[in-house]
């Protein structure tokens, strides 16, 4: 195979020699011709090779290639079949190392070497011009367009309907235009008028359908071209030249009909589609576009793309946060509905985080930038939701091989039908029955059917908290069997807390431990440390013993704190007492603490990780959707044992390593079969990774995050079923569309072909048959648009 030049830029370029061992790189690649590293614009050519080949060429030399990322416009794209082209010549353009074209918005995203204008070029080519769209921004609304030239053709429509038909369906209007008109005058009106039709609002269907005729790659225009046209030239010939054809009726109406129709279908199908992207506009909607920012210690107004990282900012009561930050002052309950679907306000405090787009309810603080721009966690959901949009379930690879196939066969029996009503009954019923089939056959609900459904259904996952950030775990998440949780931090807080305490004398005890504490980092010190408000006493000669305890001196009483062990080394003698309620708290899970105070084992204190709220109801729930639960730990057996049996797991595997986990997984998926793992930590990154769909909860390590094919925003379990009855819901809507889409072309092209006729059934008229396939489209994006109404669960 032949590979053309490629131009594209390079990172990293800072030196002559740089340039030298880049090129090294380039010509060291098998084929490589005319390579050429150029130092003032940080690029290269090359040719002979392929792009994925010079990329790792440079990659691996440490000059990466610089990719783009490209989304256009393309106002063309009507069905599936435009979806498979624009994908097909994007592809053979050098250096586009992917294509997804997405027939929801009209749009093409594209990774492409260089700057994406051979793409346009090539796509303008093939008969599918572009534009580029700006980022941060939705598709136009072809819908105002679209009901212009649909009022246009019923305008003119209207006349040539009530003309033909109205003379069939009204004898007395048949007669008046005869004795006032005349046959041959109102057969040169409607002329006329449908001509009007065709070259006016119809005219798009001609300048996109006989393109693709004539380069046999015929779509849903094409059909509509063929079927309209075919009736307008038929009828054009009987009046302009009554003697070449056998009488056989004329058929304006049907040919203007047709078209006012399907515009008619195409403004409906606009305006339901413009509410799917619902979601991603109200997402960007959240972010303000000013933000008050201080500037030589007063608070300004200022763009909010104008903020940079380590600026103060400040939030007032019903105001939005501008940016991801850090609170510096004050405090305020914060509804964080909008990205994590939990309802109820979060109160934060001097230290804790807060992201933008999220509303300030009843307070005023100051917070400094961390993340501003596209690395804010509202642009980073943003993002996902409209990449989880143009997912391609695998399904899709079935309709797209059948749409594939589907106009031409339509063609061929459009033909056969043609042909044999003319052979059996007339040229005039041929012509109808030949414009039926072709009208009622344009599979625009069979391309629509699943990429409305899941562009919907994900929006509607975002606004619940639930980001697929890998598209294809929308259907995968249907055929899990077994859902395996990680133990801290997914199914219990993470945050150690004192949940007990035995001693004659528990407040002494424990402000005196939390004195000690206070100058240790291990979370088991700061647990203690926060159960009491306010720590005092003078300590000095503090000293920890890793893996035992610590201990210093506290308002000159020697205190010693950690376990059984650290106190028998400091020669104090423990209480069987203790010891014995010690040995309590060990088998429910807990780190048992003990203190001593001036050589005296004075009691000891509970520490253990809680239980996330709902944690058990959300176990119980997954169980009676017929799935198993599991859970996979690294903790010890005892503590991920006492919490599998407080919420109802039966499957346990503890004290493992990240592959451990793996092997975990491989053994259940051979047992229950496809397996989800969710989990929070870079120890699950392998986890998520190598289960079949891998779900992230909040806070989750950025390596978990990549990792996994969900990211939940909320920490709640609840999460996980939120995104199973999202799936649940979108692949069921997805099966009703599908249904309907073939059910009904399976159903009609027999009526519209006329094989119910010899038997006295009915025969479907080209008019109807635009109304029937204009709704067919409306129905399925209509259906679609009820999942928005999917609550939580």
């Amino acid at each position: 195979m032949t590979h053309p030049t490629l131009s594209f830029g390079i990172s990293g370029l800072n030196c002559a020699s740089c340039v030298g061992r880049a090129e090294a790189a380039l010509q060291a690649v098998p084929g490589a011709q005319a390579v050429r590293v150029n130092l003032a614009d940080h690029s290269a050519r090359i040719s002979g090779v392929s792009p994925d080949a010079a990329m790792r060429a440079l990659d691996d030399a440490g000059y990466p290639a610089e990719v783009t990322q490209v989304r256009l416009e393309i106002e063309n794209m009507s069905c599936a079949s435009c979806v498979a082209r624009i994908e097909t010549a994007a592809l053979a353009q050098p250096g586009v190392l992917r294509a997804e074209a997405r027939l929801p918005t009209h749009e093409l995203y594209a990774e492409v070497l260089g700057d994406g204008h051979e793409l346009r070029a090539a796509l303008a080519a093939a008969g599918y011009p572009a534009k580029e769209r700006a980022p941060d921004t939705t598709p136009d609304d072809p819908a105002a367009a679209l009901l212009r030239r649909f009022l246009v053709a019923a305008a003119l429509t209207l006349p040539v309907f009530v003309m033909e038909m109205g003379g069939h369906a009204i004898p007395a209007v048949h007669h008046w235009i005869a004795a006032n008109i005349g046959t041959t005058t109102s057969h040169l009106v409607q002329l006329a008028l449908t001509g009007l039709v065709l070259l006016g609002p119809g005219a798009g269907f001609f300048r996109r359908g006989v393109p693709g005729l004539l380069k046999a790659r015929p779509d849903m225009d094409a059909l509509v071209a063929l079927g309209a046209g075919s009736a307008f030239l038929f009828s054009a010939l009987a009046v302009l030249a009554p003697g070449v054809l056998p009488p056989a009726g004329i058929y304006f109406e049907a040919a203007a009909v047709i078209v006012t129709l399907i515009l008619m279908g195409r403004w409906l199908e606009a305006r339901a589609k413009g509410h799917t992207g619902d979601a991603v506009r109200r997402l960007l909607g959240l972010r303000p576009d000013t933000a008050e920012v201080e500037r030589d210690g007063t608070f300004k107004d200022i763009p909010v793309d104008d903020v940079r990282i380590g600026d103060v900012l400040r939030a007032r009561p019903g105001g939005r946060i501008a940016v991801d930050g850090s609170v510096v002052s004050g405090e305020t309950h914060i509804d964080e509905a909008m990205l994590t679907g939990e309802p109820i306000p979060v109160l934060k405090r001097i230290g804790d985080p807060v992201s933008a787009g999220t509303l300030a309810t009843n307070g005023t603080l100051t917070y400094r930038a961390t993340h501003v721009g596209r690395d804010t966690v509202l642009a980073r959901i943003t993002a996902l939701t409209e990449a989880a949009q143009a997912a391609r379930l695998p399904v899709e690879a079935l309709v797209n091989r059948v749409t594939a196939w589907f106009v031409p066969i339509v063609m061929v029996i459009a033909l056969l039908a043609f042909g044999i009503w003319w052979a059996l009954v007339g040229l005039g019923p041929a012509v109808v029955a030949g414009v039926s089939v072709l009208i009622i056959a344009c599979p625009c609900a069979m391309g629509l059917a699943t990429p409305m459904s899941i562009m919907v259904g994900t929006g509607r996952a975002a606004e619940l908290g639930v980001l697929f950030h890998k598209g294809a775990a929308l259907q995968r998440l249907q055929d899990v069997q077994v859902i395996a949780f990680d133990k801290t931090g997914t199914l219990t807080l993470g945050q150690p807390a004192v949940t007990d305490m035995a001693s004659e004398n528990p407040d002494t005890m424990l402000r005196a431990a939390a004195a000690v504490e206070q100058h240790s980092e291990h979370p088991i010190g700061r647990a203690i440390v926060a159960a009491v408000p306010d720590v005092a006493g003078e300590v000095s000669g503090f000293e920890a013993t890793f893996g035992n305890g610590a201990q210093a001196r506290v308002d000159g009483k020697q205190v010693v704190i950690g376990n059984a062990a650290m106190l028998e080394n400091a020669g104090i003698a423990t209480s069987d007492a203790w010891l014995a309620k010690a040995k309590t708290w060990s088998a429910t899970g807990a780190t048992a603490i003990h203190v001593a105070i001036d050589g005296h084992h004075v009691g000891a204190i509970a520490v253990s990780d809680q239980m996330r709220p709902g944690a058990a109801d959300t176990i119980a729930r997954i169980k009676n959707t017929g799935r198993a639960v599991a859970m996979i730990s690294g903790d010890a057996k005892a503590n991920a044992d006492h919490v599998a049996r407080s919420i109802g797991i039966d499957h346990v595997v503890a004290g493992v390593r990240p592959d451990g986990k793996v092997a975990a997984l491989e053994a259940l998926r051979s047992s229950h079969g496809a397996v989800a793992f969710v989990g929070d930590g870079i120890n699950d990154a392998p986890a998520l990774a190598a289960a079949d769909v891998g779900l992230a909860v909040n806070g989750a390590n950025e390596a978990a995050i990549e990792a996994a094919d969900v990211v939940m925003m909320s920490p709640e379990p609840a999460a996980v079923l939120r995104a199973l009855s999202i799936s649940a819901a979108t692949l069921r809507n997805i099966r009703q569309n599908l249904g309907w889409a073939f059910g009904y072309n399976a159903l009609l092209i027999p009526v519209a072909a006329g094989v119910l006729v010899p038997c006295g059934g009915p025969q479907l008229s080209p008019a109807l048959a635009a109304l029937a396939m204009a709704l067919s489209s409306v129905f399925v994006v209509t259906n679609a648009l009820r999942l928005r109404k999917k609550g939580q669960t």
